[in-house]
């Protein structure tokens, strides 16, 4: 889905990749691993490996992310406080199997200044196409 937006707006591309990756374990859901961890501690704040350069320079950031129990998981939340998005354009999407972008948005939102435009966001399931997702910023006019 990032991959798509980035090729449909002619963006850059920023992978959000924890410093201590994630392993099959630590992902598996109702097992009490990391992830379930993290998710369970609104304060959790895993560490992020690099940076976006020059983030001065963007004035409209597409935040996609996968939703895990009902939330983004709390890297966003690190991200979201690493840098200062001060007057610019956030808009959220997430993937999901099952639940909606719900408050997760509204949640993250809450996480930056409030001179932030935050857009509403959307969910998308597996398997959406590269002209699903292009409609969308469509309507939204980003471009």
């Amino acid at each position: 889905m990032a991959e798509n937006a980035a090729e449909i707006l002619n963006a850059n591309l920023y992978e959000i990749v924890p410093e201590d990756p994630y392993t099959e374990e630590d992902l598996a859901y109702y097992t009490n691993g990391r992830a379930d961890q993290e998710q369970n501690d609104a304060s959790a704040r895993p560490a992020i490996s690099g940076g976006v350069e020059n983030m001065e320079k963007y004035d409209t950031i597409i935040l996609g992310y996968p939703i895990w129990h009902g939330q983004a998981p709390r890297i966003i939340s690190t991200f979201l406080e690493s840098y200062d998005f001060s007057g610019k354009t956030i808009v959220p999407f997430c993937t999901s199997h099952s639940s909606g972008i719900g408050s997760s948005a509204d949640n993250l939102h809450a996480l930056c200044s409030d001179s932030v435009n935050w857009l509403d966001g959307k969910r998308f399931e597996a398997g959406t196409t590269k002209e699903t997702l292009e409609e969308w910023f469509g309507d939204m006019e980003i471009k």
